[in-house]
């Protein structure tokens, strides 16, 4: 029966026996808590008589480490001591006091090990490397403490070449750089410094510290979307292909693409009034059957990621030379035969795997050969695409003109650590002419998609197709940019189904797409059906697949291609931001789209940009203003305008 005013231990606190209440014993924990335990809830350390307030002195002198060395030599592995013999042997007597103390040397666990009364002294090694692993660590939470000190220090990133820390400190933000890239969702740092755990606020801070530049381009990662293009290997086939090399084939492109994958050619009219449009398409759907791996990963990435920087593609770069249009002196195609009638509807589609010589043009260069008259094919086409406008116009269509800009970004090997190096790496935005040739890809490629649709429908082949509801127009329709605006915010999403339907905004009954097969995995989801359809190449026996294999796969793509075209809007705000962060005070010319009391959405053709501004009078959609650039956010990848002077 343990003594009252003894000395226990009650869940690693002290306490002392107060008394009996039948079989519980009472104890006060220090601190003046009392409980009823069990006898065996407790172990006594001292029989006392003993006062919490001993406790409170400081403890006993003496050499912790020389008990153990002796303790260590003297004995071997097996050999045991207790807590009042390690007491004695360290402080000189067995008291309250020092019974306390040796169980906090027990506790810790650095010199000994076991129970109070059946206690060891660690082996040497054990100890040795024990004692390595504490000095290291109170060194580093020095280091630590020291560190959070320096970021508190640092001032706010404002876009300009910061002096930031010392490259030895930035090991200690790789919490606040998985943070930043969308790894995870703390960061002990941000959390010690008391503030905000966002990718936008890890953004600020490393950059503040100097840890990264602006060139330091977060937002596919956010998206967990790797920055690689995809490695499974196309393996070339071959296959019996009807030889269209005698057509004259353009492939027209903005001068920067690098995967050029539809040509277009031109027959007719013939006596009927008939042309004969070719849409030649790149076929890596040659190689790439369903399930395999090119065709898992393609799927899993949904589209290639276009990036400023350059591009993450959905297929092995190595497909390019085999199967992109152009890049060789004869391309395999999967060639889409549109017959035109007369008032340019679609008589009859006919698809071939083909062989063709392709002459890559800019839309620039097309645009040249067109107005000039010297190239009888394009400038047919041409003709036969702006009547092909006005007849979906007068079926409902719905054109929406508004600036573009192309962002290109060359990143240096080894850019400046402190900030901008413009000889290192470097932006530009070039915004995109109006061309009619792209007008007229643009329908070639619409008729593709309506013809191959009409073809799917007419064999019952299970496929993708892509319809849009109608939107709600307004009652006030405005001209010019305004309009094209209004009518951008009226458009709903489109709808892949495997049920055709009206696809309100290009003014057609039925409709899908097939013509860009390298970029979308949709498109060669597509192409796969119809190989399997048209019993082609490796296809040869194989079924296409059935109605809920297309849809899964198809949704599948569609999800993945969502987050790549957020990873791609989000870079290209970034990149702007970059681009505009040495520029304040610079003035751009804006036109306002909209108002909605003191605010106007304005559009910056320069730079492809709509932006928010307040207004400063009675200004009006359509009306064109001076802007003139306030501030930057890079983490937000956000840029704000005030609002000048009306011209």
């Amino acid at each position: 029966m343990l003594k009252e005013k003894s000395l226990v231990i009650f869940k690693n606190r002290p306490a002392l026996v107060s008394g009996y209440e039948g079989e519980k014993i009472s104890i006060t924990v220090y601190g003046g808590e009392t409980y009823k335990v069990r006898e065996k809830d407790i172990e006594l350390l001292h029989s006392g008589p003993c006062a919490l307030k001993d406790l409170e002195e400081n403890a006993p002198s003496g050499n912790v480490r020389e008990a153990w060395e002796l303790l260590a030599e003297e004995t071997d592995a097996a050999a045991k001591t207790s807590l009042k013999e390690l007491a004695e042997l360290v402080y000189g007597a067995f008291t309250p006091r020092s019974a306390w103390a040796a169980w906090e040397v027990l506790r810790e666990g650095l010199y000994f090990t076991g129970e109070i009364n059946s206690l060891r002294a660690r082996p040497r090694t054990d100890v040795l490397e024990e004692e390595k692993k504490r000095e290291e660590k109170q060194r580093e939470s020095g280091d630590r403490a020291a560190f959070l000190e320096k970021l508190k220090k640092l001032p706010p990133f404002k876009g300009l070449p910061v002096e930031g820390l010392p490259p030895a400190d930035h090991r200690h933000l790789q919490d606040v750089e998985a943070l930043a890239r969308g790894q995870s969702g703390k960061s002990r740092t941000l959390k010690e410094l008391g503030r905000s755990e966002t990718p936008e606020e890890a953004h600020r801070l490393l950059l503040a510290a100097g840890a990264w530049t602006v060139w330091e381009n977060p937002h596919p990662a956010r998206f967990g979307i790797g920055r690689d293009s995809a490695k499974s290997v196309l393996p070339p086939t071959r296959e019996d292909r009807l030889d269209l090399t005698s057509l004259a084939s353009f492939a027209i492109d903005n001068p920067w693409s690098g995967d050029p994958d539809d040509a277009v050619s031109l027959e007719g009219p013939g006596e009927d009034g008939r042309h004969c449009l070719w849409v030649h398409v790149a076929d890596p759907a040659a190689s790439v059957l369903p399930e395999s791996p090119a065709d898992l990963e393609a799927r899993d990435r949904g589209s290639t990621l276009y990036l400023p920087e350059g591009p993450c593609r959905m297929l092995n770069i190595e497909a390019l030379p085999l199967f992109a249009l152009g890049l060789s002196d004869v391309s395999p195609a999967l060639s889409f035969k549109i017959v035109l009638n007369a008032d340019l509807t679609i008589h009859e589609t006919e698809i071939i795997p083909s062989l063709v010589k392709v002459t890559r043009l800019t839309y620039a260069e097309a645009d040249a050969l067109i107005s000039k008259g010297t190239d009888s094919v394009l400038t047919a086409l041409a003709a036969l695409a702006e009547r092909n406008v006005e007849r979906r116009l007068d079926t409902g269509a719905v054109l929406i003109d508004l600036p573009e800009a192309h962002i290109t970004v060359q990143l240096g090997q080894n850019p400046e650590k402190t900030g901008i190096s413009p000889s290192e790496s470097q932006i530009s935005v070039e915004p995109l002419p109006e061309y009619r040739s792209a007008d007229m890809v643009r329908e070639c490629m619409i008729w593709a998609g309506e013809g191959t649709a009409r073809w799917a429908l007419q064999r019952q082949l299970p496929f993708p197709f892509i319809s849009q509801e109608e939107g709600e127009l307004p009652e006030r329709r405005l001209s010019g940019l305004a309009g094209a605006w209004q009518l951008r915010r009226c458009m709903k999403p489109r709808n892949l189904s495997a049920k055709p339907g009206v696809h309100w905004g290009l003014g057609l009954d039925q409709y899908t797409q097939v013509t860009s097969p390298l970029r979308r995995y949709v498109d060669l989801l597509c192409h796969q059906q119809i190989r399997a359809s048209i019993n082609s190449g490796l296809y040869k026996g194989r079924p296409p697949l059935s109605e809920e294999e297309v849809l899964f796969r198809a949704a599948a793509a569609e999800a993945a291609s969502a987050a790549v075209n957020r990873a791609e809007r989000a870079s290209r705000s970034h990149w702007l931001a970059v681009y505009l962060c040495g520029k304040k005070g610079s003035a751009w010319d804006g036109v306002i789209l909209d108002r909605k009391g003191s605010k106007g959405t304005v559009s910056i053709p320069a730079l492809g940009l709509e932006t928010q501004v307040h207004l400063r009078g009675n200004e009006e959609p359509n009306e064109q203003v001076r802007l003139i650039l306030s501030s930057v956010k890079i983490p937000e990848a956000e840029v704000y305008f005030e609002f000048d002077a009306p011209y």
